[in-house]
């Protein structure tokens, strides 16, 4: 079983290892991660900066399907959202030891004295789904999906939003850069805040907890840092398996400036 990723944007912790000063956390089943402050007698793997966060506010615990959340504090709640709800959240009260978090995808919310709130968003572990046409009964181990996507994610949006030009036979080769990902999104509704930290985040995602592509990334000044052979790969599956169907162009916004028709009866494989 996959594990969740922990993604701490720029300006939340105090010791960013990315380029835009982020900070990236896998964690595997039986793994845990601690969050707070922090100190010297008090370390944690995500500091945050606020003085009325805890030294040491909570911890995340992967499990085999989910994880979990303990809020240390003695008097604030936690907030988890979704993202990619209607408002969906939950609420983890002051002491709260293991709340399962069902969210695929989350943002974890902590109470400041600012105007503003510190959060970090954690990918969890690969949901499975059992076979649609399994019938119900059986003994012994169970089928699942090899590839589990939640076509009502943004990320999905994001893989289709990748595949477009080769589903439109618009070019055999090239592969959206992120900005082209993000400006083709911004019209959806669900995309409008959509940043180019997040779909680099979606992206790692994708590859590395949906379909485990190893594929190293690909830097250089001819490709201007891109990291092409992971996008690569990602959509020459996707294609290949029929994860992505012209059928899912439909939940792209509408397309300016004149857009292509789709070519239909293309196979690929």
């Amino acid at each position: 079983m996959s594990g969740v990723v922990i993604y701490l944007p720029p300006g939340v912790g105090d010791h960013g290892e990315e380029p835009d000063g982020g900070v990236t956390l896998r964690l595997g089943a039986g793994e845990t991660a601690r969050f707070g402050r922090g100190s010297a007698t008090t370390p944690v793997e995500l500091r945050l900066i606020d003085a009325a966060i805890s030294r040491l506010a909570g911890e995340i615990r992967v499990t085999e399907d989910h994880w979990q959340l303990s809020n240390h504090s003695t008097t604030q709640s936690y907030l988890v959202e979704n993202p990619e709800g209607a408002g969906e959240y939950l609420r983890v009260p002051p002491r709260r030891a293991g709340a399962p978090i069902p969210f695929e995808f989350s943002r974890v919310v902590l109470p400041t004295r600012r105007d503003t709130t510190v959060a970090f968003q954690v990918f969890a572990p690969d949901h499975l789904y059992m076979d649609p046409d399994a019938v119900g009964g059986h003994r012994g181990t169970r089928t699942v999906t090899a590839y589990s996507l939640d076509e009502t994610a943004i990320y999905f949006l994001v893989l289709v939003a990748l595949c477009e030009p080769r589903l439109r036979d618009e070019s055999p080769l090239a592969v959206p850069t992120t900005p082209q990902i993000v400006e083709r999104l911004r019209a959806h509704p669900a995309c409008a805040r959509l940043t180019a930290r997040a779909v680099s985040s979606h992206i790692d995602y994708l590859a590395e907890e949906k379909m485990r592509i190893s594929a190293p990334d690909e830097y250089g000044p001819a490709r201007g840092g891109r990291r092409n052979g992971k996008r690569e790969s990602i959509v020459g599956l996707a294609l290949r398996f029929g994860l992505v169907r012209e059928e899912h162009l439909t939940l792209l916004p509408p397309r300016t400036g004149g857009g292509h028709g789709v070519h239909t009866g293309r196979h690929l494989g």
